[in-house]
């Protein structure tokens, strides 16, 4: 335990100039653009998911279901750009 703790203040020791709560900030708004970037690409993904387990229903097959998923997700990809 004290030895984590050395290890912890060494580090925010480096941050000497800078104070905690910018930090703090700075690392809260990268987890938010983080999170928020996963629930969009979740969102996109949503179509190839869907057609993907309509052809797993048909097929019972993962290895189309997976190709159907890889071709429509590649597609909503380049859609977006």
């Amino acid at each position: 335990m004290d030895l984590t703790l050395a290890v912890i203040y060494a580090v925010l020791g480096i941050f000497d100039s800078i104070s905690l709560d910018i930090m703090a900030l700075v690392v809260l708004v990268v987890i938010g653009i983080i999170i928020i970037l996963l629930i969009r690409l979740l969102l996109m993904l949503i179509p190839a998911v869907l057609l993907a387990l309509v052809v797993w229903f048909f097929t019972n097959s993962l290895f189309w279901a997976g190709i159907t998923f890889l071709i429509v997700a590649a597609l909503s990809l380049l859609k977006k750009l």
